[in-house]
């Protein structure tokens, strides 16, 4: 856990990535479910998150 920290502060590629794809899978995930309308609001906000964040955090150094 504390190499992940790390990795965030220090903005190294592999810990914004996880972070990023945990996102998305999490916008999928709320885009899915029928019972709380809330998390299907904002589902697709979620994912567009996510997703930009791959993009960007992908241009990171290793």
């Amino acid at each position: 856990m504390n190499e992940f920290v790390s990795g965030l502060v220090r903005f190294r590629r592999g810990a914004w990535e996880m972070l990023a794809s945990i996102l998305i899978a999490v916008g999928v995930i709320m885009l899915m479910q029928p019972l709380v309308l809330w998390a299907y609001t904002y589902s697709f906000i979620v994912t567009l998150t996510g997703t930009v964040m791959f993009i960007v955090v992908s241009h990171f150094p290793e």
